[in-house]
Formats: structure tokens, C-alpha cells, sequence
């Protein structure tokens, strides 16, 4: 019987079900999840994408379906879980603050596509992350990069979220990071209880933000409509 991490079979991972356990703030990686290049991986998935389909009843040899495997093999590896490879992260590169701006930065609205890890199925949503300067700043842009890299990885939204932040907290040198996520997840809107109305919303708080005003203040700018 196949045994995974932790000693668990099939069996058990089967009990677990819908309970959906996270274990840590890192993405759960093998040692050699970097041994094969982009380009093995792709033929690699390929080839199964083609037994998934086959298996399942599909045609490849239908106009339309001949190409799927290996669109679906680059979508993965280039794309979608792009972000899992180190040498994608975005360079966080960081400025003095000359300007001496003491107050919240926030970028609100960011969108959010990621993937269920537990069914394999979209995650889509908006991101608001700020931070309060402890003597560097970071390109706005950059919050938008850092959201998409650690999104573009199968996920939990707990640990997105927490990643995105301590990203930040490490580019900055502060504590003072905050993100809050909602997102609708495919995996309750299309299957199991198909509830195509809710959406998750998980927040992570570091340093100033843990006060109860700080917080309030970064709650109430997420508000804000938008007119431009």
C-alpha cells in the first residue's frame, strides 16, 4: 500500500476527505522537485493528461483533443504552477523612503488566480495587502508580482496569505505587513455543495497591524470605492 509523508496511505488520506488539514506556511515541496527541467516535466504530465483523458473515454484523435495533453502539460508547468520554481520569483527590490511617508500604504483590488490543491480546481479573488514603512518602500508593482507568484502554486488560501506577507516582511525589513484575501473557490462553487454565492475570506496581521486601531484603518481603506 502506497505511504506518504507522514506515513499516510491512500486509506487514510481518503478519511480525511473534506477536512481540509494545512500543515505549515510552506508549500509542501519534495527534495527533488527541481531535478527534472520545465521541459521533462511537460512531457512527463503530458503523457499522464493522456491517460487521464484516454482512461476517461476521450478521443485524442478528434481535431480538438489532439493538442490537449500538451497544452495542458505547458499550462502547468509555465503557468499555472509557475510559481512553485525559486528562479520565478519576482526581485523585491526596495527604496529609501526620501519622502519620509509615515503613514499606511495599501494596494487593494490585486486579482487573485490560484488553484485548489485539494481538488485541482480555480481559486479567483481580490488581494489587499499594506504595509507600514520602517525606513524602505517597495514598488506598487511589486505587491502585485509577489500576490501573483505565491498564487500561481496549487494553495490554500491560509497559506497564500501568509506567504504573501512574510514576503513582504522579509523585503522590508518590518513587521508591519497585512493582506486580506476573499476568494471564490471553484471547488465549493462547482462541485460538492455547488454554493456558487460564497466566497472565503482569510487575513493575516503582522506588527502594527495586530492593534485593534491599525487594523480598523487598514479594513476601512479596503472600503473605499474606487472612482478614477
Amino acid at each position: 500500500m502506497f505511504e506518504g509523508k507522514n506515513g499516510k496511505s491512500y486509506k487514510d488520506i481518503d478519511e480525511i476527505g473534506e477536512n481540509h488539514i494545512g500543515t505549515s506556511a510552506k508549500t509542501p515541496l519534495r527534495p527533488d522537485a527541481f531535478v527534472l527541467s520545465d521541459e521533462e516535466k511537460i512531457e512527463r504530465i503530458q503523457e499522464s493528461v493522456t491517460d487521464i483523458l484516454t482512461t476517461l473515454g476521450m478521443d485524442l484523435n478528434d481535431d480538438s483533443l489532439g493538442g490537449t495533453p500538451k497544452r495542458v502539460a505547458k499550462a502547468f508547468v509555465k503557468e499555472l504552477f509557475g510559481g512553485l520554481n525559486p528562479k520565478n520569483r519576482p526581485e523585491l527590490s526596495t527604496f529609501k523612503n526620501t519622502y519620509k511617508y509615515g503613514e499606511m500604504l495599501v494596494e487593494k483590488n490585486i486579482v487573485v488566480y490560484s488553484t485548489c490543491e485539494h481538488h485541482l480546481l480555480p481559486i479567483v479573488g481580490r488581494a489587499h495587502v499594506a504595509y507600514i514603512s520602517k525606513g524602505s518602500v517597495i514598488g506598487l508593482s511589486k505587491m502585485n508580482r509577489i500576490v501573483e507568484h505565491f498564487a500561481k502554486r496549487p494553495q490554500v488560501q491560509e497559506r497564500l496569505t501568509m506567504q504573501v506577507v512574510q514576503a513582504l516582511q522579509e523585503a522590508l525589513g518590518t513587521q508591519d505587513v497585512a493582506c486580506v484575501i476573499d476568494a471564490k473557490h471553484l471547488c465549493v462553487n462547482s462541485r460538492g455543495i455547488k454554493d456558487i454565492e460564497s466566497s472565503t475570506v482569510t487575513a493575516e496581521y503582522g506588527g502594527l497591524f495586530k492593534n485593534k486601531e491599525t487594523k480598523r484603518e487598514f479594513l476601512d481603506y479596503i472600503k473605499l470605492e474606487t472612482n478614477v
